[in-house]
């Protein structure tokens, strides 16, 4: 059971909006899980279920790596035969610097290399916006505060995303693993992020109505 967008396209939103909702809901639970287990909390069977959240009754084939080609603009994802080892690989890699890396920059490498993989058929950008957030909470070590969370604000900013992508992308055609170009993007929509969640403590602290 699904919906088309171009058949029914309010439908379509409704649903998609109703995906990222729950999405929110099980990302939470999984950074609750994180805090207490650390990089072992960091696995394809989490993102599996993030990206089925995101794209339940919209796509049938969430929850689970692609087996066909796809094209994402000027940037062609590893063959879908490469997959599993590439998912191995990322998921490794962010196990392995846990504790080198620093919040911002762990949540850079997730955001950037699970898009430059784009291991599913659909719902990967609202996958690898939840792991961004999920990586930097987990490593942070606390849940942000704020009614705007990082996925939000990343998505609203998309044309600093995709240029904070691509930067990433020509390091490693080139043979150089540097995305600080994405570090760089996020710092600043972390800092607005744990801002608002200070201001809107304090407004809750001393609000006279209450």
């Amino acid at each position: 059971m699904f919906v088309l967008e171009r058949e029914d396209p309010d439908l379509f939103d409704r649903v998609s909006e109703q995906n990222l909702l729950r999405q929110y809901d099980l990302m939470t639970n999984c950074i609750e899980l994180g805090l207490k287990q650390g990089p072992r909390s960091f696995d394809k069977y989490m993102l599996w279920s993030l990206n089925h959240a995101a794209v339940a009754n919209i796509c049938q084939h969430g929850g689970r790596f692609r087996k066909e080609p796809i094209y994402v603009g000027d940037h062609i994802p590893p063959h879908f035969r490469e997959v599993d080892d590439w998912m191995d690989r990322f998921i490794a890699t962010a196990q392995e610097n846990w504790t080198i890396w620093t919040a911002t920059e762990l949540a850079a490498y997730g955001l950037w290399r699970l898009n430059w993989i784009h291991p599913f058929v659909e719902g990967n950008g609202r996958t690898a916006r939840a792991v961004c957030y999920f990586l930097f909470c987990v490593r942070y070590g606390a849940i942000l505060g704020g009614s705007k969370t990082l996925p939000e604000r990343i998505k609203e900013d998309r044309s600093g995303y995709e240029k904070a992508l691509q930067s990433a992308d020509e390091a490693w055609d080139n043979r150089h693993l540097d995305f600080t170009a994405v570090e760089a993007y996020l710092a600043p929509l972390i800092q607005a992020q744990l801002a608002d969640a200070i201001a809107e403590s304090r407004a809750f602290r001393f609000d006279p109505r209450l």
